[in-house]
């Protein structure tokens, strides 16, 4: 009698457990929700803020009423670009097509070049040709020095034309990432114009693909823990 209470107290508080602690659905009941669509805007409008907002501190504008010009012609810049893409991708859904950037890339150019060049032009209108270069690489992630540092560190024996010649492919780099809609394309941008810079170098008397193996050979070395030096973080230019 004593083990049939004990069996019956036994399972009363195992079912007691699957209900407090979450079983099957009823674990489902308490999963986070998606983000609505306001919370998605409230991110994204945050996230540009900042973005925007570090942009404009760099720029040490003296005049506030400058300051608040330039920082509202940014904002207003990434919020066309983001209806663009609204638009490019609902384009390609209605096409039967994949959102990507292979697919997104011939869009981008045609419907990217008007919105480009009234961006440039409202900037020009209130910054000097070096603040307008900072707002170009901060709206890249820096990417045009970070990439050149990279190739003058891995490719061995860059003549000063190899280098004017990789810094300006790679500043032509920007000027079309600066209109992508996302890092991840805007890090595809900058892969095409390294794959034009690797085939320069290759014409010019460079090994890039062996050189960036040695580069790697000389990171796994460094980067060992007895090595005694500290690990690169240098960006790979293949």
């Amino acid at each position: 009698m004593v083990n049939r209470r004990m069996k019956i107290l036994s399972l009363t508080i195992s079912l007691v457990a699957a209900v407090v602690f979450g079983a099957g659905p009823v674990r489902a009941q308490y999963s986070t929700p998606p983000p609505t669509a306001e919370e998605n805007e409230a991110t994204y409008n945050t996230a540009i803020e900042n973005r925007t907002a570090a942009i404009i501190t760099l720029l040490k504008l003296d005049d506030a009423a400058k300051s608040t010009r330039v920082h509202d012609i940014i904002i207003a810049q990434y919020q066309t670009l983001k209806a663009r893409d609204a638009a490019i991708d609902t384009l390609l859904k209605l096409q039967g097509k994949e959102v990507n950037y292979t697919n997104r890339a011939s869009l981008l150019a045609s419907e990217s070049k008007p919105l480009h060049d009234r961006f440039l032009a409202k900037l020009a209108s209130e910054l000097n040709a070096g603040q307008l270069e900072i707002v170009k690489d901060k709206m890249t992630y820096n990417k045009v020095q970070v990439t050149y540092d990279a190739y003058c560190s891995i490719v061995p024996g860059l003549t000063d034309a190899d280098k004017t010649e990789v810094l300006t492919v790679l500043r032509e780099a920007r000027e079309e990432a600066i209109d992508g809609g996302s890092a991840g394309e805007k890090s595809a941008v900058f892969q095409k114009y390294k794959d034009q810079i690797n085939d320069y170098l290759n014409a010019h008397g460079h090994d890039v693909a062996k050189a960036y193996k040695d580069w790697e050979a000389k990171q796994q070395v460094a980067n060992k823990p007895d090595s005694g030096s500290a690990p690169k973080t240098t960006e790979p230019a293949k």
